[in-house]
């Protein structure tokens, strides 16, 4: 692991507080803007017990929820400083349980999901502020306008967005905890709310539970939504810098939010359409009204910000899903030379258009409110499923592990009980996506095994006399100086039987040197070495590539490090053969060959097999080539096709006659 990543992980810096400020509680940290505006509805009466009950459950959410599970026990679970569900499912498929797979994929994808309605609930919920003084405004081209403008500058890298976005969410968290403070100051009885009873006396009516009460747990849950993007960014800022910074974090949260129900404690009896129209927040009415465009500008700008958490934490996802093979090999750029800073364009671009459909869908952020958390708070529950082995498997006391996976599990269900009657309004738009996202994953995990059950390997050891024979036959033309073939067998003494199909019969390649290039993908994010195995002698090599799963994979340039190093050791001669080059010590060419397989029309599949298999490669036309998922000149690459046979016909028996 670089000292630079090591550093971003054990240190506390200024810089990395500011930075986990900028890049991860947009999300938690916007959630003010819309919470209790939730919780009340526009059109009932300002009532005292469900402003007391609604802000002490939303206060004991951030305790229970996210400080207690994610920023102490959860960012404990790290894969090299890595976090996110996709991450801890890595960590815990050590334990070989192979239906773990299910939560993980499940959980992922309602990650996904939830990124594309966060970012136009935020920004439409600041926005629609300008409607206290331009009432009939259509926010719609302002909020698309700004989603437009954060999604292109994501190619920058999260160290400049962080760097550009710190100092606004400081602004922010300060504006909040000023407003809450004022707002406290002038009704102190909103304190009582601390008492766990007022949420209790909210949720329980006197013959069990109130069903009024727990409708309300749908909306409060919104306060913690961002809880699990804030896991899946600890590899861009750091445990400890997300840890201390979130004390901060909460404190203003709770201050604004018991600031809210102190202003509203003091207009009990009547509707908050009444006090500001149909766009009243009490976010905003919390505040002077000399104050409210500054607030206004503020909260808009934090908004944008508050989507930059799920964006981040996206492309992260998406980088786990590719080395865990739930998701097509995608290009991945490298902005800025900070370690744990990524960039996925088609992901970018995608992401956009799904938020772009979500404002054109909704039109309002109220409306957004009833679609918004039911796939997150299933993501939540797959993370308490996958935490509970982790918990197992690092041999954690049962004692401990048995009541706080129980108290979770009752808590996010009733959460997901909440959010259930949020489907009929809006809550199926997440789920149909989240559906589709768990559909494309399986389909290419499942599909990459079935391809992988059908793989023959061979010996290379059969093949060392006939390989070295072509390599010295002068009938036949020479194919390459150097012949490069990528290879998926681990072991050293083996190679795919098509990779000596190849070579010997699809037609004979006659190389002076043949190379096989092995990239072994680690569990770790930052390493890069590789190891040389001499197979035959100034003949046969065997390169095997250790990457940490954030290293770009530049095979075309890391081969030519290798070359240069084995050179220098005297290991190899990589002059041209042809006497004229080989006197004025020409390199020689080199020719990467890949295998590209289609489906054959000999396999006799079962109907779920074909189904899988078909969906696969429709996909794979959309997908990175192997050539360019391994940074190769495609000048010097061949691709070869291969058929994939799955489950042979039988043998076809036929009579001569004479």
């Amino acid at each position: 692991m670089s000292s630079l990543h090591q550093s971003l992980h054990k240190k506390l810096t200024l810089g990395g507080l500011l930075i986990s400020l900028g890049i991860i509680y947009g999300d938690i940290g916007t959630s003010p803007l819309y919470v209790m505006k939730a919780i009340l509805g526009l059109d009932f009466a300002i009532n005292k017990d469900l402003v007391l009950g609604g802000i002490s459950l939303v206060f004991w959410t951030l305790t229970l929820q996210t400080t207690i599970k994610y920023v102490l026990i959860t960012l404990s679970a790290d894969n090299n400083g890595e976090g996110g569900i996709f991450a801890l499912y890595a960590l815990v498929k050590r334990t070989k349980i192979k239906w773990l797979i299910i939560p993980a994929i499940i959980g992922g994808s309602a990650l996904l999901a939830d990124g594309i309605i966060t970012p136009p609930i935020s920004v439409s919920s600041a926005v629609e502020g300008i409607r206290n003084f331009y009432p009939k405004i259509n926010t719609i081209p302002i909020v698309i306008g700004i989603l437009f403008v954060l999604f292109t500058i994501q190619q920058f890298g999260t160290k400049l967005v962080g760097k550009f976005f710190a100092p606004i969410m400081l602004l922010w968290f300060s504006m909040l905890a000023i407003i809450g403070i004022i707002q406290i100051s002038g009704n102190l009885e909103v304190l009582k709310a601390v008492n766990p009873y007022y949420a209790y006396h909210l949720l329980m009516a006197d013959k069990g539970i109130n069903p009024e009460g727990f409708f309300v747990l749908g909306f409060v849950f919104l306060c913690t939504t961002g809880a699990e993007a804030l896991y899946s960014d600890m590899g861009h800022c750091g445990r400890k810098n997300i840890r201390i910074s979130w004390i901060f974090v909460k404190t203003t949260l709770i201050l604004n939010y018991f600031g809210q129900a102190a202003f509203l404690m003091k207009h009990e009896g009547v509707t908050l359409r009444s006090l500001g129209g149909s766009n009243a927040n009490p976010f905003y009415l919390s505040m002077a009204t000399w104050f409210q465009p500054i607030g206004i500008v503020i909260a808009t700008m934090a908004a944008v910000i508050a989507s930059q958490a799920l964006i981040s934490g996206s492309f992260t996802l998406i980088n786990e899903a590719m080395r865990l093979n739930f998701w097509p090999k995608v290009k991945i750029k490298y902005p800025t030379e900070l370690k744990g800073q990524l960039y996925i364009p088609s992901i970018n671009w995608l992401l956009f258009l799904g938020c772009v459909g979500i404002v054109l869908h909704f039109e309002e952020s109220s409306n957004m409110e009833h679609a918004y958390g039911l796939a997150i708070i299933l993501c939540m529950i797959m993370t308490t499923v996958l935490l509970n082995y982790y918990l197992i498997m690092k041999r954690v006391k049962l004692y401990f592990i048995m009541p706080l996976i129980a108290i979770y599990v009752i808590i996010e269900f009733c959460f997901l009980y909440a959010n259930v009657t949020k489907f009929a309004d809006g809550g199926y738009v997440t789920l149909i996506i989240a559906t589709i996202l768990i559909l494309l994953m399986s389909t290419w995990y499942m599909a990459k095994q079935i391809s992988k059950n059908y793989t023959k390997f061979v010996k290379i050891d059969d093949y060392k006399k006939v390989m070295a024979e072509l390599s010295v036959d002068l009938s036949i033309p020479k194919y390459a100086t150097h012949l490069v073939y990528m290879t998926n067998a681990s072991r050293t003494d083996e190679i795919e039987e098509k990779v000596m199909y190849s070579i010997l019969q699809k037609r004979p390649k006659r190389a002076d040197l043949y190379w096989f290039v092995h990239v072994n993908i680690l569990n770790e994010p930052y390493k890069k070495e590789y190891k040389v195995t001499e197979i035959i002698k100034d003949d046969i090599f065997r390169i095997d590539f250790n990457l940490g799963f954030r290293e770009p994979t530049k095979i075309n340039l890391m081969f030519k490090e290798v070359l240069k190093d084995m050179v220098k050791n005297g290991e190899v001669d990589v002059t041209s053969r042809y006497e004229s080059l080989n006197k004025n010590n020409i390199l020689g060419d080199f020719k990467f060959v890949l295998s590209e397989k289609f489906l054959s029309n000999d396999s006799d599949m079962l109907w779920h097999e074909k189904l899988i298999m078909n969906t696969y490669f429709f996909i794979k036309k959309f997908s990175l080539s192997e050539g360019n998922a391994f940074g190769l000149d495609s000048s010097s690459v061949k691709i070869e096709q291969f058929p994939l046979v799955l489950h042979p016909p039988e043998k076809i028996y036929l009579t001569r006659i004479k």
